[in-house]
């Protein structure tokens, strides 16, 4: 069964920075293309940045040059480093294997002064 549990969220004031985790289990982490996701209210879900295996990486136009997503394979846990936040990257945030169907519960990142 995939699990996928994001954590590193919380309120930060314009211009700070917040590193986000996702450890997964239940399907091969190598072999998996790995994605972070967001969610703003009264928005559609949409796409920040993903990464390869080995580690070609791909990001919104929104957040290039300010975030940036890794992977340990070692401990099948992604990461996304924000740095520069704005109030417009307030959402939930989720990781996700693009190979798989399923979800975690989405950590919420708040960016206001």
């Amino acid at each position: 069964q995939v699990h996928l549990v994001e954590s590193g969220g919380g309120l930060v004031q314009p211009g700070g920075s917040l590193r986000l985790s996702c450890a997964t289990s239940g399907f091969t982490f190598t072999g998996n293309v790995m994605a972070w996701y967001r969610q703003a209210p009264g928005k559609e879900r949409e796409l920040v940045a993903r990464i390869g295996s080995p580690s070609s990486t791909d990001y919104a136009d929104s957040v290039k040059g300010r975030f940036i997503i890794s992977r340990d394979n070692t401990k099948n846990t992604l990461y996304l480093q924000m740095n520069s936040l704005k109030p417009e990257d307030t959402a939930v945030y989720y990781c996700k294997a693009l190979l798989e169907n399923s979800w975690g519960q989405g950590t919420q990142v708040t960016v206001s002064s």
